[in-house]
């Protein structure tokens, strides 16, 4: 599940993008400011809305995935109805598709350095608070880089450097946070990894 916004000034000029064969980008739902939600794809077909990307040791992202966009252009909270909307399809969606909450990730998770949605603003610890995605609040003082790759990476993140690495885990997990990687970041991950991580073993795909 790879959440999107629509970066675009309202839901009707996403949907028309969205509907366009000759811009070859489509997702499966699209949940306007207001709440309303549409089905553009039916969710068991492939809906062009990843792209290039990696998640989890797998690098065909989007047609293992469902595609949810949602009507914000990026720089603004996420209105009260959208997320309520998002709140009452994603159980449906999860359960259907066998899918857990760590399965539900942001575009930037899985297109790091080309993607940054669903941004900032997003409140992925209200998903969490429903067992919609998942949250960390550990913190530490202890600064290990190299674990904090080995953890980043069983969590779910593929090849990246240090910078973009920091960026895009505080990108969904610490969205204030400015500076070097500290204790806190080392510690959330380790927490995320070790609830939530792959088997070391697991196949790429």
């Amino acid at each position: 599940m790879v959440l999107h916004y629509t970066a675009m000034q309202d839901c009707a000029g996403a949907a028309k993008a969205l509907c366009d064969p000759e811009r070859e980008v489509s997702a499966h739902y699209l949940i306007g400011r207001d709440g309303t939600v549409f089905e553009l794809v039916a969710p068991e077909m492939r809906a062009w809305h990843a792209g290039k990307g990696w998640w989890q040791g797998r690098y065909d992202v989007n047609s293992r995935s469902i595609g949810i966009e949602l009507d914000n252009d990026g720089r603004t909270p996420f209105s009260a109805p959208l997320m309520a909307s998002l709140e009452r399809l994603l159980p449906r969606l999860l359960s259907d598709h066998g899918i857990a909450p760590e399965g539900v990730i942001g575009h930037s998770d899985m297109a790091p350095g080309r993607k940054i949605d669903p941004g900032a603003r997003f409140d992925w610890k209200r998903l969490a608070r429903s067992g919609l995605s998942v949250w960390s609040e550990a913190a530490g003082d202890a600064v290990d880089a190299d674990a904090f790759r080995r953890d980043a990476t069983a969590f779910g993140y593929g090849e990246m450097d240090d910078a973009l690495l920091l960026e895009v885990v505080r990108m969904r997990f610490r969205p204030w946070a400015r500076g070097p990687l500290d204790g806190t970041d080392c510690a959330r991950m380790a927490d995320l990894a070790q609830r939530f991580g792959l088997d070391p073993g697991a196949a790429c795909a």
